[in-house]
């Protein structure tokens, strides 16, 4: 397990936090639309903990088994009832619920767990493979045989 960014904010750290956990996650490999996708993931829960979480968290960021990981904690009262986890995007007319919504199509996996004490989301990317490790592995052959043992004339995939 590595750490790559542990620390407290407030609304006052939201823009600049932006940009180190975009630098934090192209450091371990993200890159493009993936890169992307986890910094709005972890900035829409950032802006809710801060929104509805009592005005300030804690964000800790770390790489372990190939996946990035951000978890972002507040003190508020938790996620009111009612609320499905962003299974189902809200309509267009909702004035909130697209953060939880987005976090959960963003990332490869996203954890809620919320209570009256507070709310923790646990957001978990894969990485991609080093380049090392995709060059280093033969492709394995497979040999496909027609009943009876003899070798097929076509063969399509």
């Amino acid at each position: 397990m590595r750490t790559l960014l542990a620390r407290s904010f407030t609304i006052a750290d939201v823009t600049a936090l932006r940009g180190v956990v975009a630098s934090s996650a192209a450091s371990c490999g993200l890159r493009g639309p993936r890169l992307e996708d986890f910094v709005l993931a972890v900035h829409e829960a950032v802006v809710n903990a801060v929104k509805h979480g009592g005005g300030d968290g804690h964000v800790r960021i770390w790489t372990v088994d190939g996946v990035i990981r951000a978890e972002i904690s507040d003190h508020g009262s938790g996620i009111p009832g009612g609320y499905d986890h962003g299974r189902r995007q809200p309509p267009e007319h909702a004035h909130s619920g697209r953060g939880i919504y987005l976090i959960n199509r963003l990332c490869d996996a996203a954890d809620f767990r919320t209570g009256p004490d507070g709310t923790t989301v646990r957001m978990t990317m894969r990485l991609p493979r080093p380049a090392s490790a995709r060059h280093g592995r033969a492709m394995k052959r497979i040999r496909v045989m027609a009943e009876g043992g003899h070798r097929p004339s076509r063969f399509t995939a």
